[in-house]
């Protein structure tokens, strides 16, 4: 039976933090190579719940907060942010920002080229793009594991994949014909220790794949993809580790 391809994540934000609170944590090394200046006029692209947009603006930036989740939008503006509801690949904004920053959100936008045409636009001229999204052969043992159980059912388990990781090249190649000049690209191996057990993350990070079984079947999935990743994933105590791997950049608008 072959999938239908779409989109059918949804952010529950305290689901979200904890399953995944490390991803702000380990997204501030990005605050350093944004290199922020106080009064700066900042779009947090992808922000999630907010919780790394605060760090931005506890450096005396002035920042917009967007995302397309309403529910990771109301997490933020409970935080006081200027947080908004928009998808990342129709930005609307024109000239406005000094730099365009985002963390771990790039990967969920399918269409690349819309985002960067989005973000030009956004940037006032010789304005700064700095990012870090999963690259390469981000949590690709996962994933596959992921896709096989699926095409076990019969599902077309590939074309429930929900995430964009590029090589270095191919994005150094995207950015530049949009007019980014690139200072910095670096595809990072950051194999990530999970504060739970792997199901938590599959239901958190997964519902593209999970969705397509029908609610009584998909327990079995889940267990099925834990215990065919236990071997490779879990060590003897039972702490599991992704094998995440990021593409961290920054580029400047020529």
């Amino acid at each position: 039976m072959p999938a239908k391809n779409g989109q059918t994540q949804h952010w529950d934000p305290a689901r979200y933090i904890r399953n995944a609170g490390f991803v702000a944590k380990l997204g501030e090394p990005l605050i350093e190579l944004l290199v922020p200046k106080a009064g700066e006029r900042v779009l947090d692209l992808g922000c999630g719940d907010g919780a790394l947009t605060e760090k931005l603006v506890e450096c005396g930036l002035d920042v917009v907060a967007v995302d397309a989740s309403t529910d990771q939008i109301a997490a933020a503006k409970a935080r006081g942010l200027d947080a908004r509801v928009v998808n990342g690949q129709e930005l609307a904004f024109q000239s406005e920002f000094d730099a365009v920053f985002t963390n771990a959100a790039l990967h969920w936008m399918l269409d690349p080229d819309a985002v960067l045409d989005g973000v030009a636009r956004a940037l006032k001229p010789g304005g700064r793009f700095v990012g870090e999204m999963g690259g390469g052969d981000n949590v690709k043992t996962i994933k596959d594991a992921l896709v096989a159980a699926l095409d076990r059912r019969n599902f077309d388990g590939e074309s429930a994949n929900p995430w964009y990781f590029p090589q270095p090249q191919e994005y150094l190649d995207k950015l530049q014909s949009h007019g980014f000049k690139v200072s910095y690209i670096e595809l990072i191996p950051r194999p990530t220790p999970l504060p739970g057990d792997l199901s938590a993350w599959l239901e958190t990070f997964g519902e593209n794949f999970i969705r397509l079984l029908p609610d009584a079947e998909q327990p079995a999935y889940i267990a099925e993809v834990v215990e065919a990743l236990r071997p490779q994933l879990c060590d003897a105590d039972g702490n599991w580790t992704a094998d995440y791997v990021r593409l961290r950049f920054k580029a400047e608008l020529r």
